[in-house]
Formats: C-alpha cells, structure tokens, sequence
C-alpha cells in the first residue's frame, strides 16, 4: 500500500491525551514533531524530552501570527476549547474555535504541509440510534458538536483552494494514560482508588470505546493512507453494554473496589447506542484496533495509581 511520505509533522493540542499519545508515536517512527501547546501549558509533562521534538509555545488565538521556521509534511489538529460542561454550549468560544481551525490550515500551508488532519467528533451526529458511519446524517444537538462540524467542512473547503489534502477524523469514546479526570472512565478510576463506590446508571447504552495509542495510530495512518477530502469515524467499531465496561474497571482497580451500578437515573435524552463503522478507515488505511478494553484499562488504572500519587 503506498502512502504519504511523512519525515515531519505538527501537532496541535499535543499535550492531551490523544495529543501527546501520538507525538511519542510520531517520534518512535523518526518522524521529527513540532508540538504547538499552550504557554505555561499544566500538561506539559505529557510530552517526552527528545531530540526530535520541538515545543512551540502559543495560543490559539495567536497562530495566524506565528511563522514556522522547519517544514512539515503532514499537520495535525487536535487543539480545541471548550470540550467539556457548560463551555460546549459557549456559542462565542465554539465559533472561536472554528476561526483557529482556519487559522490552523492556514499555518499548515506556511509549514508546507502537504496534508491536514483534523479531529472531529461523534457530537457531529447528535443523539444517534444506529451504528455511526461517514455517510450517517449529521444533526449536531450543542455548540460543540455545530463546531465541530463546520470547522471541518470549512477547513475541507479551505484546503481544498490550497491544493492541500483534507481529512477529518470523528472520534467516539477515546480512553487511555493521560485522560481527562472528569471522564467516565477515568472519573470512576479516580473514585475507586481512593475507596469511594461511584454511582452510575444501570448501564444499558451500548458503547464503542477505544485505547489512546490505537487512535493515536488511525491518525497516523490516516495521515499516511486517507484519501483526500474524506471523513473517517475513529472507534473500535464494536459494543458492550456501558455495564461490562464498568466491572471490568472495577476489577483492575481491585477486588474491593464497589460500584454503584443503576444508584443514578438516566439522563434526559440520554444517547444509548454508539458505535463507529470503521469500514472505511480499515479499507483506506489498514487500520485495525489492537489493544482490547481488559489491556488498556490495566494500563490505564497503573498510570492513574502512579499519577494520584505524585
């Protein structure tokens, strides 16, 4: 399969998870790396100290200033404000995000980027009932998911007038080393280590969840092998009731560890089945999970055991 010749690349948001997740990826396969973080960035430590990384420090709003002084062959767009609570529905801040997104093509065209990944979202579809693929009705329910949507088929149209290749990336349930700590899944790690029993709903919703460094890697390999101006849904591509994920939480914490399975009501309009078609990405790019939920969240809880006690 031939593919892009990536030597170097930009990386936007890379000190997230899914961010710092694919510089150390990037890196491993001698690909030079230019992260992009925040000033003064608390996650900085995400990020490995090695030769071929270079950090730049700005902020969002302050990239259509900045002028790159390597080359990139492929940049990568994960920086977003406003992913979480309240601050999804913050209409000024998400269309501040859209803005950047532009901005953020127009800086891959100053590095000489020869494509633009970004990453997207399931809250692209709004509250679906079938399992999710490229092609599957877009109906965005809150700001962040409107965003989301338009910044990709803005930055898919402006890229397209820079004669550079476009694709976007729809991430569903992302979990690993690094997570966010008010995450289902790394909010209950938290909760069980220090001895509490977290409530949750009685887990019926059929959930597609997917380890850090496999979506680290259908980004890479998206980069590499994704066909221009093209949409890829980025999951596992299978199920399991909400409530085998939770035991299975629960067990690698340890066996007494409690949970509070069906102590909390369902929220209103609450999404029960979501599932990414990875078919498209697997025919493209090759790409096939490799990490099963009972490895990654071994992983997972032996990073948040070593994390709550620095």
């Amino acid at each position: 399969m031939e593919g892009r010749n990536i030597r170097s690349a930009v990386v936007t948001g890379a000190t997230g998870m899914i961010g710092s997740t694919l510089t150390r990826l990037l890196i491993e396969q001698g690909i030079k790396v230019t992260a992009i973080v925040r000033p003064g960035s608390a996650k900085r430590g995400n990020l490995p100290d090695h030769p071929l990384l270079t950090v730049v420090e700005a902020e969002m709003t302050d990239w259509k200033e900045l002028q790159p002084t390597t080359y990139g062959d492929a940049f990568f767009h994960l920086a977003w404000m406003g992913t979480y609570g309240d601050a999804r529905n913050d209409y000024e801040l998400q269309l501040s995000n859209i803005s950047c997104t532009l901005d953020a093509v127009k800086l891959a065209e100053r590095f000489g980027c020869q494509i633009f990944v970004g990453a997207g979202s399931q809250a692209e579809y709004g509250k679906p009932k079938t399992v999710l693929s490229p092609e599957s009705k877009t109906k965005p329910e809150n700001g962040y998911g409107i965003a989301k949507l338009s910044a990709g088929m803005m930055s898919r149209g402006l890229c397209k007038q820079f004669g550079m290749a476009h694709v976007w990336t729809r991430f569903f349930s992302v979990y690993g080393p690094g997570d966010n700590a008010y995450t289902m899944v790394m909010d209950g790690i938290y909760q069980m280590l220090d001895g509490k029993r977290p409530k949750y709903t009685a887990g019926d919703q059929l959930w597609d969840y997917l380890y850090s460094e496999d979506a680290a890697r259908a980004m890479l390999l998206a980069a590499q092998f994704g066909m221009d101006q093209t949409v890829y849904c980025i999951g596992s591509g299978q199920v399991r009731p909400l409530a085998e994920y939770i035991e299975l939480i629960r067990a690698a914490v340890g066996p007494e560890a409690e949970v509070g399975l069906g102590e909390r009501p369902y929220f209103p309009g609450q999404v029960m089945h979501l599932q990414a078609d990875i078919t498209r990405l697997t025919r493209d790019t090759g790409f096939v999970p490799q990490v099963p939920f009972e490895e990654g969240i071994q992983k997972t809880v032996a990073w948040a055991r070593t994390n709550s006690e620095s």
